[in-house]
């Protein structure tokens, strides 16, 4: 897959672009065009998006602003064309203006930097201004990057181009992580792939809106191998454990190959991109091992077990069960869905939609128009959902929403629940009894609800108490049988890190630290465990306003910004303060309980053993970005 490619010229005929164009977003398709061609009077006031209107698709543009914006746009493309003249990169007063028109308004110059470097224009703008040469020329500094998925990927990166000594260990036999090991039938993701991609490695080759797992894998193994990170990998390697050596000050690690040789290696500091979901979550159900028939969970599909004829129970509504019981149901003779909480689904759509040749067009030779469709998704949900998440405390009741916003979506829902199941008895077990946004919302454009409704598809609400030798006996006293029983049922997300040993200042047990409640402050650090540098670590989830390769970025700058004030300060380690670390987890908890997620009861994956909200971050994207912009060296403590 190629990163960042060239535009391709021009020479197709007025009927071509005009069939392209229909198929772009309007408002970042301007914004490109006015940026290509230098023509910024192409952004006039009267095709402005509507700044309280974000959450409209187009921006509240009318279909009359929307047919002029191709207009307008195909008018200068065929200019293009026939002058090839491309223009030279926007100066700053430019490139606000092209900013404040996708905006619709003034933007608040605090966001500014962050935009620019989302856009990244003019190349990578989020690599290091610095290099170690020219800090510490004469130090050795080596980091061992735990984990080659997503995060590990842009962290090893970073530290390559700051010239920072480093090995990345993973304990699968591949790159690209979830992406690697999830491999269900349907698995793609949920954020549009302009987004859910690195700022400084756009691609125009998504052969969808919505990527599946294989493009994905693709994507990620195509960055490994342009950032030339492929021999500083070492696969099939696990980290059992780590204890913080304080006289060296260094770690050593302990290793294990997937043929169970073990090894050791040391590191001046660690940063651990093992992810959150990717250890697979089993229920807690009696019997779950005499069940006689085949059985998998689905992070772990097993694709020798067909499943053509066969009598299938899936046990698990949530976002990857939702993505594969369609493909389920094409196969077996019967599928039995057991549910326990039914999720919010929301309509899109383009979800499983491939891209049109249009928009294919537009991206080959537009390729600029991906960047602005990337930072149009941005300014659209940075703030644009947050605030119906926002609890209302005089709003009544909360059980059914907790707002008057929140209760807006909920309808919204609900009316759509209504188009896409007509049976009163089956939608009655389908729409939430909990406030939109609580837990994960699931993208569906109508086959989810569509296998609901099949002949051959039942969905049981009935709580499982049993799994027997054929099958699964509920608490009403039936008992079904089944020839297969695939469990989607989540992931262990709260138990960060697991299973390898982290040890810490005096032996410190970082899991006997945490007690099941994982804690971190901005999610990378942890007072007692020095030069040890989380990321996706605990309250870094994103719900409904962001990519969490975004806060992946974030945090790798953090870090990296961490290793250059340790070699400034010509010290060995930093070891964040335990009262900054808690004011800040303060600040994190009120936050989160003033969320939909964090008021209401229901179970999700969100909150750990506790019933604390450990994923999720309640705050806006702006500042956690400024948060990690540069560490404060009164927040550790130096030696």
């Amino acid at each position: 897959m190629r990163l960042n490619p060239d535009p391709i010229a021009i020479t197709d005929d007025d009927a071509t672009i005009r069939n392209a164009v229909a198929s772009a977003v309007p408002a970042p398709l301007l914004a490109a065009i006015a940026q290509v061609t230098g023509r910024l009077e192409l952004l006039r006031d009267d095709l402005r998006p509507d700044p309280s209107n974000m959450l409209d698709p187009t921006g509240g543009l009318s279909p009359a602003q929307v047919a002029e914006i191709q207009r307008v746009a195909v008018d200068a493309l065929i200019d293009l064309r026939d002058s090839g003249a491309r223009a030279a990169l926007p100066e700053a007063a430019d490139l606000a203006r092209l900013i404040e028109y996708l905006a619709g308004g003034t933007v608040d110059p605090a966001y500014v930097p962050l935009l620019r470097e989302e856009l990244a224009l003019g190349g990578d703008e989020r690599s290091p201004s610095w290099h170690r040469r020219e800090v510490a020329a004469d130090r050795d500094f080596r980091v061992l990057v735990v984990g080659a998925g997503m995060s590990g990927i842009v962290a090893a990166h970073r530290l390559q181009q700051a010239g920072i000594d480093f090995e990345i260990v993973d304990k699968n036999t591949e790159v690209g992580g979830t992406w690697w090991e999830n491999r269900y039938p349907g698995c793609r993701v949920d954020i549009p792939n302009h987004f859910y991609s690195y700022s400084f490695a756009q691609t125009n080759e998504w052969p969808s809106y919505f990527s599946t797992q294989p493009v994905l894998f693709e994507y990620f193994r195509s960055c490994a191998e342009a950032f030339g990170l492929m021999p500083h990998l070492r696969l099939g390697t696990e980290v059992v454990g780590a204890q913080w050596d304080a006289d060296a000050q260094r770690w050593n690690v302990q290793l294990r190959a997937v043929d169970g040789t073990e090894s050791t290696t040391m590191a001046n500091a660690i940063i651990s991109a093992v992810g959150q979901l990717n250890r697979p979550k089993w229920p807690d159900i009696d019997g779950i091992d005499q069940f006689a028939g085949e059985s998998f969970h689905s992070a772990r599909w097993d694709h020798d077990v067909d499943l053509t004829g066969k009598r299938v129970a899936v046990i698990g509504t949530g976002a990857s069960a939702a993505q594969f019981i369609p493909h389920v149901a094409d196969a077996a003779e019967h599928l039995t869905v057991f549910q326990r909480t039914p999720p919010w689904l929301a309509p899109n759509e383009n979800y499983q939609a491939e891209i049109p040749e249009g928009l294919g067009w537009v991206l080959r030779h537009v390729p600029e128009y991906a960047r602005w469709e990337r930072l149009w998704i941005f300014w659209r949900t940075h703030e644009g959902l947050l605030p119906a998440a926002v609890v209302d405390p005089e709003w009544q009741p909360q059980d059914r929403s907790v707002s008057a916003l929140n209760d807006m979506i909920r309808m919204f829902f609900e009316s759509m629940y209504e188009t896409f199941v007509p049976d009163e008895e089956l939608r009655a077990k389908v729409v939430p009894q909990y406030p939109p946004i609580a837990k994960r919302i699931v993208f569906d454009n109508g086959v989810y609800f569509q296998t609901l409704c099949r002949d051959d598809v039942e969905l049981c609400t009935e709580t499982i108490t049993e799994i027997c030798e054929k099958g699964i006996r509920t608490a009403g006293g039936a008992e079904r049988a089944f020839d297969v029983i695939i469990y989607g049922t989540g992931f262990q997300a709260s138990k960060f890190l697991s299973p390898m040993k982290i040890e810490g200042v005096g032996g410190a047990d970082l899991h006997e630290r945490w007690d099941g409640d994982a804690r971190a402050y901005l999610g990378i650090v942890v007072p007692e465990f020095p030069n040890l540098f989380l990321m996706y670590g605990p309250n870094t989830n994103i719900v409904i306003n962001g990519s969490i390769i975004y806060f992946s970025e974030c945090e790798t700058n953090y870090i990296v910004e961490s290793i250059k004030l340790l070699l400034d300060a010509d010290a060995s380690s930093m070891e964040c303060r335990s009262d900054v670390h808690d004011r800040y987890n303060d600040w994190i908890d009120a936050g989160n309980r003033s969320m939909a997620w964090g008021a209401s009861s229901v179970n999700s994956w969100y909150k750990n053993q506790h019933g604390r909200v450990a994923q999720n971050w309640p705050y806006s994207l702006l500042e956690y970005w400024q948060q990690t912009r540069t560490p404060n060296p009164d927040d550790y403590i130096m030696r």
